[in-house]
């Protein structure tokens, strides 16, 4: 099989906000506890921190970390997760139905976000409570001023305040599933309230409100336009979530549910430009898709588990290849969509549907989609150029004409470097490729980077990397050949 990419230099989709490779760390089974946090451990710090864990999460640079949820968010009272830690309370979580020992909370994950070079996204809880505890916790956290929770701030050890920018105005609360889930017109007066005490107390901080929980709500458009509507002149993003999942076996509709996610975006974007237009606004909201992943082995887990446990063994997702494949895909979604897309949340970092997985008291290992993700977040810099492709393809279920390669192609100017991200959804053909790159001259290709495995359901784990990347050998004669189903970086110098 044949395929060809034609980019023009001058043909930009958008430049990439970092922080579309973003994670996400929720207050669920070990993600935190027996995660980044196992303070028995023989690589943990003096805070209790998992240094291995560390290392892993500075491997994939991540930019931001969204916290502590997630379902999580809508029960909880920071005030559980600061101070004296032999004082915190024990509680029932009620959202995975587990106990929270709140040994860990903002004032300790701001310093795990230090520690892992990364920035904190903060979520407030608008399920159990609403803009007073919102504005609180903004003092605690941003504020300088000779006042109460800035000063309890200090009481506790921070002098100086820990400066999030980022702030999520509650989880998914269109959700039946959700604590104190609302509808559009609930959640869209208390996030509006909550908007405006939360930039009273700082300005400078951005803020998402939240959208729909998954595009095939039966609210979804609708629950937009009305939260849009209210909280349109106090926000700054709009969140988006999705998770896919192969549960029929259909290999060739999963790897084709990038599609999918791309017409969620633009669909979304759409909402939010319609709003703006009947505001006669000059403000562009965009979009935050702060959760997305492979999710569905193990999605009703917490039904069948044993309740009210600390640290629960819930949601660990075992990766194989083919989700490693449609996570790539995804990845190249999120770049085509930069100009709207500006904030990412690979949901989860560790242990829960996640690319690093613990043992307790033992080892630290990158499941299959540790690699996709890392490199994009580590090349995937620049501009989004336009990537015209040229390739045989098939059907959705849906119908959809799927193309056989799924790209992305991005300009790192700083560095003069073309780098294409390139997935080969065939199982049965390789793909030879070639590359029209319109504006840039003596264009070389000086690295090939392959993920494949014979075996779409080849898994890694503690023992055995069964899925790792390789550098192919590079060759000025002969053409780029993309193997059946395999995930590719392509990195050119001009």
């Amino acid at each position: 099989m044949k395929a060809k990419i034609r980019v023009n230099k001058n043909n930009v989709i958008g430049n990439i906000d970092r922080r579309l490779y973003g994670s996400f760390i929720e207050h669920l089974g070990r993600a935190v506890y027996n995660g980044i946090y196992e303070p028995d451990h023989n690589t943990a710090d003096e805070l209790g921190f998992r240094k291995d864990v560390i290392e892993l999460v500075r491997e994939l640079k991540v930019p931001v970390v969204r916290y502590p949820g997630g379902n999580f968010v809508s029960g909880y009272n920071w005030e559980d997760g600061i101070g004296d830690r032999t004082k915190r309370p024990k509680k029932l979580e009620l959202a995975w139905l587990s106990v929270e020992s709140n040994q860990v909370g903002v004032d300790e994950f701001q310093e795990w976000a230090k520690r892992a070079d990364t920035e904190v996204m903060m979520a407030v809880n608008l399920g159990t409570r609403g803009p007073d505890e919102a504005r609180n916790l903004v003092e605690y956290c941003n504020s300088s001023t000779d006042t109460y929770y800035a000063n309890l701030r200090r009481k506790n050890g921070f002098d100086k305040p820990f400066g999030f920018k980022l702030w999520c105005l509650g989880n998914e609360m269109d959700g039946w599933w959700q604590i104190c889930s609302k509808t559009a017109e609930e959640y869209a007066r208390v996030a509006t309230e909550a908007a405006k005490v939360i930039k009273w107390v700082d300005p400078s901080v951005e803020l998402v409100a939240c959208g729909s929980s998954d595009p095939h709500m039966p609210t979804f458009g609708t629950w937009e336009t009305t939260v849009l509507q209210h909280t349109y002149d106090y926000i700054d993003y709009l969140s988006l979530h999705c998770y896919y999942g192969n549960r029929e076996g259909d290999t060739m509709n999963f790897l084709a549910r990038a599609e999918d996610m791309d017409r969620f975006i633009k669909t979304t974007a759409a909402i939010c430009d319609k709003v703006k237009a009947e505001k006669n606004s000059e403000k562009t909201i965009n979009l935050s898709f702060d959760e997305w992943n492979v999710w569905y082995r193990t999605k009703d887990e917490e039904k069948d588990m044993e309740h009210w446990q600390e640290a629960p063994h819930l949601l660990e997702e075992k990766y194989n290849f083919e989700d490693a494949l449609l996570v790539g895909c995804m990845l190249s979604t999120l770049q085509n969509n930069c100009d709207r897309v500006k904030i990412g949340c690979l949901a989860q970092l560790v242990n829960v549907i996640a690319p690093i997985m613990t043992e307790e008291n033992g080892k630290v290992w990158k499941q299959t989609i540790f690699y996709p993700y890392m490199y994009a977040s580590a090349f995937g810099n620049g501009a989004t150029l336009k990537a015209d492709t040229e390739c045989d393809g098939y059907k959705s279920k849906e119908g959809w004409d799927i193309p056989y390669l799924c790209a992305s192609v991005v300009d790192n100017k700083e560095k003069g470097e073309l780098v294409v991200f390139a997935t080969n959804r065939s199982l049965t053909e390789d793909m030879e490729l070639d590359i029209d790159s319109c504006g840039f001259d003596s264009c070389k290709l000086v690295k090939h980077i392959e993920l494949y495995n014979d075996d779409i359901d080849a898994k890694n784990n503690s023992e055995n990397e069964n899925v790792s990347p390789a550098e192919r050998q590079i060759s000025d004669t002969s053409p780029v050949i993309l193997k059946k189903h395999s995930w590719n970086m392509l990195v050119y110098k001009y």
